[in-house]
């Protein structure tokens, strides 16, 4: 994984997030079935509310751009135990890239793949709406 460009993406946009409140800074990458790479980091606001997840800033920037099929997505952040995405990024990811196979890394390059069938079991999508 050390020479995998998608991870290199996310570690390297991980540095660009907007963490002044909580200091968790995480970076996402995605790439689409075209081999191109879509990059995102959290964006915190001082509400918290209208704070936006490293995972859902590469999507909506992958979609704004043109990408609809996805091959794998990488999340990234400086924590001992991986960090998986929260369930808003879990419902967003499932919907604009289904079954990814789906990538945590930490600082210190540990690493764990997943597909989100197995982070997110029986979600809702599309299907449920006749």
């Amino acid at each position: 994984m050390a020479n995998d460009a998608l991870v290199a993406a996310a570690l390297a946009v991980r540095e660009n997030a907007w963490a002044p409140f909580s200091n968790f800074r995480v970076g996402a990458a995605i790439e689409d079935e075209t081999g191109r790479i879509f990059t995102g980091c959290n964006v915190e606001n001082a509400t918290y509310g209208l704070t936006v997840c490293a995972e859902r800033v590469a999507v909506f920037k992958a979609i704004s751009e043109g990408a609809r099929k996805f091959r794998r997505v990488v999340v990234a952040a400086d924590t001992d135990t991986l960090t998986p995405p929260c369930g808003a990024c879990r419902q967003i990811l499932w919907e604009f890239c289904g079954d990814v196979e789906l990538t945590l890394v930490n600082l210190h390059g540990k690493t764990e793949t997943f597909h989100m069938r197995d982070l997110f079991p029986r979600p809702f999508d599309a299907t449920f709406l006749g």
